[in-house]
């Protein structure tokens, strides 16, 4: 046997004798797309949306890698492994796996809404995962961003588990969900619903060791005193939150003030 064949040989037994590599984590909560090259962003979008909210937001800012997520459930995805039980929790665990089987290392998450309640979840559960984390128009306890709280709000959660209830925080949520809201499916919408209504992630705040960056909303020029002590407050036991408020904007800031929130991510980036 000349030596070619003798390496060959060698390199195919060593192949059959070595154990198959394992293959790529499938998340079944939600999917992913990939879109441009660089320093890797997980954009991660709110209740009832899809992925499609961030697709001007990519384009508009190059030179990094997109992670972008939809939820299964909603915007039209089948609900797969959100069907059934607890979504919150579970999902935040589930994109954590992603990061890490993907070996994202240090990956920056932004999430609008409930995208931002994950990622603080997310940060605070693995707090050597992410490398800086914007939350876009969300508060630490969710229910507050009506006025109540998690243990105040807790009867109006049951609720959602009625079809009546579930029309009337339909008819509710509509200034908070994109236009396409209604193609999500609405048992997977009002049990995750119920479980933001029952969560706050204050407490676990200092936990958190990525900066963060609090972009928020203020559509009536009354109220920004008010609203900046609300943010303020909710966020004063993180290690380090920059916030930044986008005047003359509804909830989806990056849909009704687009400028404004590019220039946002643009300066959230490059830092």
């Amino acid at each position: 046997m000349n030596r070619r064949l003798f390496l060959a040989a060698g390199t195919a037994l060593a192949f059959l004798g070595a154990p198959a590599a394992a293959a790529p984590f499938a998340p079944t909560r939600f999917s992913v797309e990939l879109h441009g090259r660089g320093p890797d962003v997980i954009l991660i979008p709110g209740l009832t949306a899809g992925r499609d909210v961030w697709r001007a937001t990519a384009a508009a800012v190059p030179g990094y890698r997109y992670h972008m997520i939809q939820v299964a459930g909603f915007a039209g995805e089948p609900a797969r492994g959100n069907a059934r039980g607890a979504i919150l929790s579970p999902l935040a665990d589930e994109l954590a796996r992603y990061m890490i089987d993907r070996r994202l290392e240090r990956p920056v998450i932004v999430g609008h809404s409930m995208g931002g309640t994950l990622a603080m979840m997310i940060g605070a559960r693995y707090p050597a995962l992410a490398g800086r984390i914007m939350v876009v128009d969300m508060l630490p306890e969710p229910a507050a961003l009506f006025g109540g709280s998690a243990a105040g709000w807790a009867p109006l959660a049951d609720l959602l588990g009625t079809q009546g209830g579930q029309r009337l925080f339909g008819s509710f949520m509509s200034a908070f969900s994109p236009p396409d809201r209604g193609r999500s499916d609405p048992d997977v919408v009002a049990r995750v619903t119920r479980e933001l209504m029952r969560t706050d992630v204050a407490p676990q705040l200092a936990r958190i060791r990525a900066a963060m960056t609090i972009v928020y909303a203020s559509p009536d020029p009354r109220a920004r005193a008010a609203l900046d002590g609300a943010f303020s407050r909710a966020y004063a036991s993180a290690r380090s939150a920059r916030l930044v408020r986008v005047d003359s904007s509804g909830h989806m800031v990056m849909l009704d003030q687009p400028a404004r929130f590019r220039s946002a991510l643009q300066d959230f980036l490059g830092r």
